[in-house]
């Protein structure tokens, strides 16, 4: 099997587990989103990935960077209310970087790309209580496992997890600014975010799948950083 089918392989095999995923999670993902928003979410994003995963199937022969495309256009169209254009949205801006192949280069690229286009669309940055608060420690430690601590990219995207899990768990006690949630003002808190449930979720998903595809070395380390935005400019 060449590189690019082994990616290709590859990145249908995740968009399949995260589809799997959501559907499983649907239930508690609405839970969440019934305390403080549409009561939504948990359907849309779990639709929203059962459509991807149909269109990857179908994009024969597609480039690593044209089945995120996809992805993204797929969300876009199929997903209401928020969460379609951050996640579609970002998915598509991001792809790009995948031109050249899937690659540590190329992922952490992919990641501050998508991070990027979730802040300009959704206008939040980290204690917001929004997805931002687990995609930007995922980031910044991923990035920072690959650039300055030289780990293998299965090992950085354990901590990558590991890091938007405690992103998650920040969302808990804080106050919401950002989306629906803020109109509830200091009830929002002690309300877990749908979005970064749904963004860790997927992270899951994508790690189980490298484990499947990557010949590395990494295993989820409890200690690494302990705050949200832990990993950036260290």
């Amino acid at each position: 099997m060449t590189d690019v089918a082994r990616e290709r392989e590859a990145i249908v095999a995740a968009v399949d587990r995260i589809a799997d995923r959501l559907a499983d999670e649907k239930a508690y993902l609405t839970e969440l989103d019934s305390a403080i928003g549409d009561a939504d979410h948990g359907t849309n994003v779990s639709r929203g990935f059962g459509a991807a995963r149909e269109a990857v199937v179908e994009a024969d022969d597609a480039s690593a960077e044209d089945l995120v495309k996809t992805v993204g256009m797929t969300l876009v169209s199929e997903v209401g209310g928020a969460a379609g254009p951050l996640y579609g949205g970002s998915f598509m801006h991001a792809s790009g970087e995948l031109e050249e192949g899937v690659t540590a280069a190329s992922t952490v690229a992919f990641g501050e790309a998508f991070l990027e286009k979730v802040r300009d669309r959704g206008g939040a940055e980290v204690g917001a209580k929004t997805m931002v608060d687990a995609i930007t420690p995922a980031v910044h430690t991923y990035k920072k496992s690959i650039e300055q601590d030289d780990l293998p990219p299965l090992a950085a995207l354990a901590k990558a997890v590991d890091a938007a899990e405690r992103g998650v768990d920040f969302t808990l006690p804080i106050r919401a600014t950002k989306g629906r949630a803020s109109y509830l003002g200091w009830r929002s808190v002690g309300h877990q975010d749908p979005g970064a449930t749904s963004t860790l979720f997927i992270l899951e998903e994508i790690h189980a799948t490298a484990e499947e595809y990557l010949n590395g070395e990494g295993e989820r380390d409890a200690s690494s950083p302990s705050t949200p935005d832990d990993g950036e400019g260290e």
